[in-house]
């Protein structure tokens, strides 16, 4: 392997990214060393700038170019010491999407059709509390706080610690998880088979399959389930802050996001013609 890979391997080893993007960044500096055939260290501006023309002709997504874009930055900037040599790449503007969204009642038939009780207990955790799927699956059993009604999420995204709300009915369903199952310490949705949680593309095939057996429209997925709940409290007159600090958004702007698919605030929201004088009207 390239010497140059090994010690961004140690770098990132120390950074605060998810594991996801750790794993992304390190196979892409290996992309741009199969590319250029050569070290990475060798490597002048010329160079680089010809990998990043390279990669922009690709026709790939805004946000493949930014996982790319990032892996040579961190490369160059951290663990080469080299910063002007990257130094003239432009972030590309990323379309912003309206996060999908399942209605109450999809979720609630997305529920009852998880017949197992682990994918099912996984599914009100990551709609009942926020979490994402990683956070959901990496909980132990001491991170449930029922005394206080939170559960600790010690490993958030960008390593950030927080807690989520625990409400009565996620605690209760987690207890009758808990007796029926009695998965192996430490884990909480550990098998006994193994001693481990469910892979994510376990995770995601037992959504696929609960949501084609409860005939909905729409693939409900593991994140999908965490914009329903963020969109959904905003609905119930939860305060965005508030749903920003259970969500673990490092920005408002991110939690925003939701009110664009709050069909509440819409139907509630006045339109410009209800609030013409009425005077002369017939």
């Amino acid at each position: 392997m390239d010497k140059s890979i090994e010690q961004m391997q140690r770098d990132l080893a120390g950074a605060p990214y998810a594991k996801s993007t750790k794993d992304q960044y390190l196979r892409n500096a290996k992309r741009l060393a199969l590319h250029v055939g050569k070290p990475l260290a060798e490597l002048g501006r010329d160079e680089l700038r010809d990998y990043v023309e390279h990669l922009q002709t690709a026709g790939r997504s805004a946000s493949w170019l930014k996982m790319q874009y990032g892996a040579i930055v961190f490369l160059y900037e951290r663990t080469l010491g080299r910063p002007n040599d990257v130094s003239f790449i432009s972030w590309p503007r990323q379309h912003s999407p309206l996060p999908p969204v399942a209605s109450v009642e999809e979720v609630d038939a997305l529920l009852r059709a998880l017949t197992h009780r682990r994918y099912q207990a996984i599914a009100m955790v990551l709609y009942g509390a926020g979490l994402r799927l990683d956070e959901a699956l990496a909980l132990e059993v001491g991170d449930i706080d029922g005394a206080r009604g939170v559960i600790r999420v010690r490993h958030g995204k960008g390593d950030q610690a927080r807690e989520a709300k625990l409400s009565p009915t996620l605690l209760k369903w987690l207890r009758d998880y808990w007796s029926a199952e009695r998965p192996p310490l430490p884990y909480l949705f550990a098998s006994r088979r193994t001693g481990r949680p469910p892979t994510q593309d376990t995770v995601r095939h037992a959504l696929a399959a609960a949501s084609e057996q409860a005939g909905l429209k729409k693939c409900v997925k593991p994140h999908m389930l965490r914009h329903s709940c963020g969109t959904h409290l905003l609905d119930a007159g939860v305060d965005l802050r508030v749903i920003q600090v259970m969500l673990g958004h490092r920005s408002i702007q991110t939690t925003a996001r939701y009110v664009r698919v709050s069909t509440k605030l819409v139907r509630q929201t006045p339109s410009p013609l209800d609030l013409l004088p009425r005077q002369g009207k017939k």
